[in-house]
């Protein structure tokens, strides 16, 4: 009976493998892949990051989580004992998440497409071959070098009311002035766009390689056949962005829920100019002003999860396509 359940195991860990000669076929054992002197002797480069990594990313997601099942508050010890999901009942009942909601799905949205719009259309004239092309390329990239800190400084000044530069602009055409950040009507269409100043040189960058994965071909059989330039790229040029658009668009909606820099440097304090408050900025200021722990934990939750909803889509796209 032994004998009979070792030959079992043995057949069930070997694999048949065909040769590409059509000679006769071999077999291979399952866990050869596994257990051979090459994956072991590479287990010290890569097991111990790993396991780090779990633990440290991981492990501290899982560990918010119970956390945001918990009534904890301050710096008291967690209780586990009775989990529940009281604090995300509470939040979708509370007005001031609702409105960060809200706001944090207006940037999120207006900002990625406004910035894929704007990438596109730099792009397009990019390759066009303007002259300087490359210095035109490198300063207009160079706000993404900046830090949200360096950025929200730099629009304060400019949306300053009394003598900001758009203001002053603004007067030249008898327009304005206009309390930017002060104005809640008007504050978070303000961040937007300093937003789009800072990131679009990314989204034309990425735009601007599709651009010239194309062949010339292309571009010549468009025109032979008559078409305009803007029935050129609407019609044949702009769909095959396709991949373009996906990667650009999961990167800048990551960029849009790390706003928290931004927002907290516009008014150095945890309560961002009224109208714009997001997710970010709550979950800090319940965490750290309001000390209400467990309901900052259901938050950064929740956030995750819409993090995930946006890559999640993303990987599978990548999967389906052969690249992952």
């Amino acid at each position: 009976m032994r004998g009979k359940l070792a030959t079992f195991v043995r057949r069930a860990l070997r694999r048949k493998r065909a040769r590409t000669d059509g000679g006769e076929v071999a077999t291979t054992s399952r866990s050869e892949g596994f257990l051979s002197d090459e994956f072991t002797s590479s287990l010290p480069y890569w097991l111990p990051p790993f396991v780090l990594m779990g633990l440290a990313v991981y492990g501290a997601i899982l560990w918010n989580f119970f956390l945001s099942l918990t009534n904890t508050t301050g710096f008291a010890t967690p209780n586990y004992a009775d989990l529940d999901f009281e604090m995300y009942t509470r939040a979708f009942g509370d007005p001031v998440f609702l409105g960060a909601l809200q706001n944090t799905f207006a940037l999120l949205i207006a900002f990625t497409l406004l910035c894929l719009v704007v990438g596109m259309l730099v792009a397009i004239l990019v390759d066009q071959g303007i002259r300087y092309e490359n210095t035109f390329r490198t300063i207009y990239l160079l706000p993404m070098a900046l830090s949200f800190v360096v950025t929200a400084q730099f629009w304060l000044w400019m949306y300053n009311e009394q003598n900001g530069l758009i203001n002053l602009v603004l007067d030249v055409v008898g327009l304005g002035p206009y309390e930017w950040i002060a104005n809640p009507q008007l504050v978070l269409g303000a961040v937007v766009f300093a937003l789009i100043w800072q990131f679009s040189g990314y989204a034309m960058v990425v735009y601007l390689a599709g651009l010239r994965a194309i062949p010339t071909e292309q571009f010549e059989a468009a025109r032979v056949d008559g078409a305009s330039t803007l029935r050129m790229y609407w019609r044949v040029i702009v769909p095959q962005l396709k991949g373009a658009t996906i990667s650009a668009s999961v990167v800048l909606m990551v960029f849009a829920l790390k706003a928290f820099d931004f927002l907290y440097s516009l008014t150095g304090s945890y309560y961002p100019p009224k109208g714009s408050d997001i997710l970010a900025t709550m979950m800090v200021r319940q965490a750290f002003v309001a000390n209400n722990r467990a309901y900052a934990a259901a938050i950064g939750i929740m956030l995750f999860a819409l993090a995930l909803v946006i890559i999640a889509p993303y990987l599978l796209y990548q999967y389906r396509a052969g690249e992952l």
